[in-house]
């Protein structure tokens, strides 16, 4: 078991550094200015992204007790994308601070509605996806609303980014990413512990030492941070959260201590190569990486749902 969690970990490693040589070689200055200033900004924000995707999700699906849980399955994307389209589509004065303050805002309203079903004690894991899926019906028909009201300035902005993109010129998206998203990492990885106990119920939890509302307000309020600073500059991107630590644990088990970080490094290596995909599928043009990452992720979630129905009727 040991050298899968490290064989993970390094091909993980390896192949988010090689996808900065996906694509057309490179010769001269101008090689020199597409690889450091547009490929190696885009892998790294794209790890920073795909990182935080996965490791929330990990987190979301344990703290719900639920292995279809994620950041796109109960809402938080959701929520995040119609706080951050409200201020892109009404053109709200701020820049990127007011969208990431509307997204990080709507993807912690959209966890907590999903929370208070998911609590109630009286819920099965099929009442938490719907009111993950009702949540984010919801957002979405509020997201059109907003963009049929705004000008068709702000209409082609709001739509382009609503695709999920990773492109960048330079490394600002890394400074503005990495001061949020890393320290949610080193808050989400400390509760490692305390998340492994959670596994057992929240009874033992608690007979163990465990302050479980403290906990599942940490969780969930630092994955709505990470989750809205990562959708305020990219735009929605599903499916990470949900894909990813399941590949992890048929790989190396259900042990948080291996699984939460793996899922990291996992989701990063998958989103950036999501990202290469896209950019190599039509030489001259690109897909969104929202959009490959939603056509690898739809099918994937029928096959755990089907799964889910298999465990459940044996």
């Amino acid at each position: 078991m040991s050298r899968r969690v490290v064989a993970l970990g390094l091909a993980s490693l390896v192949l988010t550094a090689v996808a900065a040589l996906v694509g057309p070689s490179l010769a001269g200055a101008q090689g020199d200015f597409i690889l450091w200033q547009l490929r190696v900004p885009r892998v790294l924000v794209g790890a920073l992204v795909g990182g935080t995707l996965g490791l929330v999700g990990a987190c979301f699906q344990t703290l719900f007790a639920n292995p279809l849980a994620s950041e796109s399955t109960v809402g938080t994307t959701a929520g995040a994308t119609l706080g951050a389209l409200a201020a892109l589509a009404l053109a709200l004065p701020g820049g990127f601070p007011t969208v990431f303050a509307c997204s990080c805002l709507g993807a912690g309203l959209a966890s907590v509605a999903v929370t208070l079903v998911a609590g109630s004690g009286r819920a099965t894991m099929g009442d938490v996806l719907l009111a993950g899926i009702t949540v984010t019906v919801a957002t979405g028909a509020l997201s059109v609303g907003l963009q049929y009201l705004s000008d068709s300035r702000a209409l082609v902005a709001a739509s382009r980014w609503a695709l999920g993109q990773l492109p960048q010129v330079g490394y600002d998206g890394v400074l503005v990413l990495a001061p949020v998203t890393v320290p949610c990492w080193l808050l989400l990885l400390t509760r490692t512990r305390a998340l492994q106990t959670f596994t057992f119920g929240e009874e033992l939890a608690e007979s163990r030492g465990v302050n479980v509302p403290s906990l599942r307000r940490l969780v969930l309020a630092v994955g709505s941070l990470g989750v809205g600073a990562c959708v305020a500059w990219c735009g929605p991107i599903a499916f990470v959260g949900l894909i990813v630590p399941h590949v992890v644990r048929r790989m190396v088990g259900a042990e948080l201590r291996r699984v939460l970080p793996l899922s990291l490094l996992s989701g990063a290596a998958f989103l950036v190569l999501c990202d290469a995909l896209s950019r190599s599928l039509s030489p001259g043009r690109e897909l969104p990486v929202g959009v490959v990452t939603a056509a690898l992720g739809a099918p994937g979630l029928v096959l755990l749902l089907l799964r889910t129905r298999r465990s459940a009727a044996a």
